[in-house]
């Protein structure tokens, strides 16, 4: 018999993905890869896929190194698509695709299955990221199958099915909206959520984060130490990528921080409105640019500034797996050299403010940047720099007298 691996989550879909494709012929191997998923019993999810004809079952942690060689390269780069979103599910599926793959190697299974369907991003982060690690690989995604669709076209016909296997799930024919949750933030999506006149901080029952109304009323102080553009110590403790994360998740958590409402414009064409919280990296993210406005030079700034919406559609769509993005991660690994420093935030209601940062390597000058009398600074030499820069706009008003 042919057989494939299949990302399996244990809710509804890869559970009856699980069972569709063993009536169609496949030895299931079925990986679940751990990438912090909260509240879930993962001994329990295994045993599921076991006890629905799984030839085996797996988990396989993927959570530090989504932290520390996906999520963090991105920080870097001050990454968010559209300027808003922070890339949480995005980062995950290249890494989910490359760890089925391996194990699809280990076991020598013919084929990769995944559960996204053909509307969808995730399709395309899987897909691109397996074909790249494996040119050779056949992809099966069933929701672009239409003898799937066909037997599948709704919730209540996946539900039947998983009765009539005799195959747990926890899920009705009725749902408000669909998530998708890792370490470092949790999606909402779809159901009442499609609807853009509903109130979607409102409807959503947030698991990470508590609303801005009902956080503390007292401002909480968190500092943050950055090496060579890489988070690695919270309130004085080291930690490794994944502690980082999570402290900052439960401190950014209590204190409302990282929601956003936003609607997207997805690989494939359509408009979405997705819903997120990611309260540990929203702060990451505010504490690296404190340093970096410190440590690195303008032009060097700028440049990275002109990159980063490209590296964020990149990792967005799916193109993980290539040679601009290997070419980008070198150049932000070599930009943060000296981007070192510590810097104090306050949480407080949603907001992050500002309290202190200080490096070693800063660029900053109170003797140049003063505005008192004296310091190291002569005016006398911008004289001669705006008559220079002034000289093509002059000789242009020559030729080409404006109206004012």
């Amino acid at each position: 018999m042919p057989s494939c691996v299949l990302a399996y989550s244990g809710g509804l879909d890869t559970s009856v993905i699980l069972g569709w494709l063993q009536d169609e012929g496949y030895d299931v191997h079925a990986v679940y890869v751990d990438l912090g998923q909260p509240c879930e019993d993962r001994q329990a999810i295994l045993q599921k896929a076991k006890d629905c004809g799984a030839v085996s079952a797996r988990i396989v942690d993927g959570r530090e190194e989504m932290c520390r060689d996906f999520a963090f390269p991105v920080l870097q780069w001050q990454a968010k698509y559209e300027s808003i979103y922070l890339l949480g599910t995005s980062i995950a599926r290249p890494l989910i695709s490359k760890l089925c793959l391996q194990v699809a190697k280990e076991v020598g299974a013919d084929a990769y299955a995944h559960g996204a369907t053909g509307k969808g991003n995730d399709q395309c982060r899987f897909q691109l990221a397996a074909e790249a690690l494996d040119p050779t690989v056949k992809v099966i995604a069933p929701w672009r199958i239409e003898k799937f669709r066909k037997a599948f076209p709704g919730r209540t016909e996946l539900i039947a099915y998983c009765n009539e296997k005799n195959i747990p799930v926890k899920a009705s024919t009725a749902k408000p909206y669909s998530s998708d949750e890792n370490c470092l933030h949790i999606s909402y999506e779809a159901g009442e959520l499609e609807d853009l006149t509903v109130n979607g901080v409102e409807l959503v029952d947030f698991g990470m984060t508590v609303s801005p109304q009902q956080a503390p009323d007292k401002p909480e102080t968190v500092t943050i130490k950055v090496e060579k553009g890489v988070p690695t110590h919270v309130n004085g403790e080291k930690c490794t990528a994944l502690e980082v994360v999570t402290k900052l998740n439960e401190i950014g958590g209590r204190n409302g921080v990282g929601r956003i409402d936003m609607v997207e414009n997805r690989f494939v064409g359509m408009k979405s409105r997705g819903v997120y919280e990611a309260p540990g990296m929203t702060i990451l993210y505010d504490a690296l640019l404190n340093v970096e406005q410190l440590t690195l030079d303008r032009d060097l700034i700028h440049l990275r500034d002109q990159l980063k919406p490209i590296v964020a559609e990149d990792v967005y769509n799916g193109f993980w797996y290539n040679a601009k993005m290997d070419a980008l991660l070198a150049f932000i690994a070599n930009a943060m050299q000296k981007c070192t420093g510590e810097v104090t935030l306050q949480l407080y209601k949603g907001n992050i403010i500002v309290a202190s940062r200080s490096s070693e390597f800063s660029l900053y000058d109170e003797g140049i940047a003063t505005m008192e009398g004296g310091g190291s600074y002569n005016q006398d030499d911008a004289e001669g720099f705006l008559r220079i820069q002034g000289l093509p706009s002059r000789v242009q008003g020559r030729v080409t007298p404006r109206a004012y």
